[in-house]
């Protein structure tokens, strides 16, 4: 099994599920010529001020893997996976694959994918698990991730752990998508896409069991409105366990959430939302 469960030997009845990596994961260190240092982030602007709320630096340094999302530049190259890596900037693992041509590149694993197994991308290619090619050559019914917005755009869509859409037809120079989100979108057929589901399946089923693992990861603790003073939130203030201030929901400063569509009415995009998500 992938999931291990852990419970504490201690008083507190805490139960830990979390991905066995060992299993899955063949390499401890980063390939260190595709790696950036990342900075600390700390939430505040550059007066001191938090900007961000409930958010810390992460204890332990990361490092940031280069992630090649596009792959249009190795057209017809075909690739051997040499690595499965864990990446902490995402939920989704990463692989290190060795070109023909002898370069190296990260990309983002595909469901049920090893090491030594051959990817491509190109226009015609075969449809199988790992290949990118556009989607005008995709059948209909097909899992994809990893999908551009705009042709040579690079992978923007469906990117985080165990997620796919479906290609559903096409429609004059458009790709009718279903997105995780149950939204149907239209997608210019020139846009590229890679073959299957993004690795990490169970990643949904993973219980930090503790609030120091949160910590860890750079989360503070999410304080609610009504537990706060009046100044620092509409729900704020009260004798005992009130309810909160206003009829209305609203966020920290005021504005109306609850029943309220927030995306913008003329947005250039909408026109291609076939069906709004659930």
């Amino acid at each position: 099994m992938v999931i291990k469960t852990i419970k504490s030997r201690g008083p507190a009845k805490i139960v830990r599920v979390i991905i066995d990596k060992k299993k899955i994961i063949n390499s401890d260190e980063p390939y260190k010529p595709l790696t950036v240092s990342l900075k600390k982030r700390s939430a505040r602007n550059s007066q001191g001020r938090i900007t961000v709320r409930f958010r810390a630096n992460p204890i332990h340094r990361r490092i940031l893997r280069i992630i090649d999302f596009s792959r249009r530049d190795k057209k017809d190259v075909p690739a051997k996976i040499e690595t499965i890596e864990y990446d902490p900037n995402r939920s989704a693992f990463i692989c290190l694959v060795l070109y023909a041509d002898g370069e190296r590149r990260y990309h983002l694993l595909a469901e049920n994918l090893k090491v030594g197994d051959q990817i491509i991308c190109g226009e015609n290619v075969e449809s199988k698990i790992g290949n990118r090619l556009p989607l005008k050559n995709i059948n209909p019914g097909t899992e994809i991730f990893e999908i551009e917005l705009v042709p040579f755009g690079g992978g923007k869509l469906v990117r985080s752990a165990g997620s796919a859409a479906v290609l559903l037809g096409f429609e004059n120079n458009y790709a009718l998508i279903k997105m995780p989100s149950g939204e149907i979108r239209k997608i210019h057929s020139e846009c590229y896409a890679t073959i299957g589901r993004v690795s990490n399946v169970a990643h949904r089923l993973e219980k930090l069991g503790k609030a120091g693992r949160s910590r860890w990861k750079g989360r503070r603790p999410k304080v609610r409105g009504s537990a706060m003073n009046p100044r620092d939130h509409p729900y704020g203030g009260g004798e005992g366990r009130a309810l909160r201030g206003t009829r209305k929901p609203k966020d920290k400063w005021g504005n109306v959430t609850g029943g309220r569509k927030t995306r913008k009415k003329r947005k250039p995009s909408s026109k291609l939302i076939v069906k709004r998500r659930r």
